[in-house]
């Protein structure tokens, strides 16, 4: 048990980072068990009201932080995050847990594998304390489903949590978990990080492995665009783990050598919060590092050749998936949920189904699209070298519910004017770091993200380090109604 005289310790556990929470806990000022128990009554305080986790796994939780703190007694205690509570993402597999995608048609589908990125952290001793909520087929920037409901975003209830990493980005902000872990084909970890004020880092193309991630991404095209990484409170933990996930570790860069850029437009919808945080950040960094404010190439095709891909098919893949052994109805489905309640899916992902039928490009199309990103990335790949580019995440802060998904899969096209910021990072299968820096009149977090090419993702994570110590960093959230 922990002393008295360190009661104030105790009392901000919550609020510690991985790094901190590891160092009370080797020198014995906690023991896991006191980190577990602190974190699961966190949950059973907020959730009701978040309802970020889904599916719990406390007692095992509780059984395995004795185990640890017997192993720590001993010696015997190792890894990089051994005895640290961690959540994940519902659609990874843990073994003994459902992965359902939120479908009703999955509830209580229990896997008997791990992930393999959940492998990983497990044999780095993470304690897993439960899985977090996603929208349907993590289909959607915007997390509610059939299954489990909507998640709300712990800084006000009121406002987007975001997807499909909604559930996690909303458990770290209100302080229910040491760090976590999502994964990011269209935004899925930046929104949550930007709308909850958490730091989150989208890995590039073919960096972390996607097996026991649901559902599996089968074309190539949508492949490049998948990155999976840590959602945490501060830019070393990410760091940290997601040394832990990857293939293989970056190589050291010199921070010193790079070039920033500081994205700056006319062209694009912005807060004027968001405006002056990127203000901010170009005079505080031109101090110290060779700055610019210069158009960025191959920024404005972004959003289109997003849509198109993950279109690849008409959507008829993820709708297959969807309704399983069931009749595939989008449009029947969506009125039905729409009016009664009583589609199959939710509302969000039958019209985005819907849409994607749309948007679905020819043959043509798709072979002039592979030379596009073929030359493109070529020229990217040179940019890139010794550069970082800062851009927004969105438009605004965390709006209310239903504002984003309206934006995003209006059939007006519309995204082609709030995605450019999320796809820029996706389409060119690029790492992007996102960091709380700021907050707008009403308290909402602003998370800008910082992109380079892949293997400058120790300057990424030096650069963000940088930011995080001159401006706001995480703050946990206090969860109001």
């Amino acid at each position: 048990m922990i002393k008295a005289k360190e009661d104030l310790v105790a009392m901000s556990l919550l609020d510690l980072d991985v790094h901190d929470l590891l160092k009370l806990l080797e020198s014995g000022q906690v023991s896991s068990s006191d980190a577990v128990e602190q974190y699961i009554q966190r949950i059973e305080k907020v959730n009701p009201i978040v309802n970020c986790v889904v599916e719990e796994r406390f007692a095992a939780a509780r059984e395995e932080a004795i185990q640890a703190d017997i192993a720590r007694e001993e010696g015997k205690g190792k890894g990089r995050l051994f005895g640290v509570p961690i959540s994940v993402k519902e659609s990874f597999d843990v073994e003994g847990m459902a992965t359902t995608g939120g479908l009703l048609r999955r509830k209580g589908f229990i896997q008997y594998e791990d992930a393999e990125v959940v492998e990983r952290l497990k044999a780095e001793g993470a304690i897993i304390l439960g899985k977090t909520n996603t929208p349907e087929l993590c289909f959607c920037q915007e997390t509610d489903n059939k299954l489990y409901g909507r998640t709300n975003n712990p800084h006000n209830v009121t406002r987007t949590a975001g997807g499909s990493s909604g559930g996690e980005g909303a458990m770290i902000a209100a302080g229910g978990a040491a760090i976590g872990i999502g994964s990011d084909i269209g935004g899925s970890i930046r929104f949550p990080s930007h709308f909850n004020g958490v730091v989150g880092f989208k890995s590039g193309k073919g960096k972390v492995s996607q097996k026991g991630s649901y559902p599996f991404v089968e074309d190539s095209l949508q492949q490049r665009m998948l990155g999976i990484g840590p959602i945490a409170k501060s830019v070393r933990d990410a760091e940290l783990l997601y040394h832990i996930i990857a293939y293989e570790s970056p190589s050291p860069k010199e921070l010193e050598h790079f070039t920033v850029t500081v994205f700056r437009t006319t062209d694009y919808p912005l807060s004027s919060e968001t405006t002056r945080l990127l203000n901010e950040v170009y005079l505080a960094l031109r101090e110290e590092m060779t700055t610019e404010r210069e158009p960025i190439p191959y920024f404005d095709e972004a959003a289109q050749i997003w849509q198109e891909i993950m279109s690849i098919d008409g959507g008829l893949s993820n709708a297959r998936e969807a309704y399983g052994d069931a009749p595939v109805t989008p449009i029947r489905s969506y009125f039905a949920e729409k009016t009664r309640g009583t589609g199959e899916i939710h509302s969000y992902l039958s019209w985005a189904l819907f849409g994607a039928s749309l948007f679905r490009p020819s043959p043509k199309r798709i072979q002039q699209i592979h030379e596009f990103l073929a030359s493109g990335e070529a020229a990217l790949e040179e940019y890139l070298e010794n550069r970082i580019v800062v851009l927004p995440v969105y438009h605004c802060a965390a709006p209310k519910h239903g504002i984003v998904y309206k934006e995003v899969f209006s059939i007006r096209k519309t995204f082609k004017k709030y995605l450019p910021y999320i796809a820029f990072a996706n389409t060119w299968g690029l790492p992007s770091l996102t960091i709380p820096l700021g907050k707008d009149a009403d308290g909402m977090p602003i998370g800008l993200q910082l992109i380079s090419k892949n293997g400058n993702e120790d300057a990424l994570f030096s650069l963000g380090e940088k930011l995080e110590s001159r401006f706001q960093g995480y703050e946990r959230a206090m969860v109001h109604v």
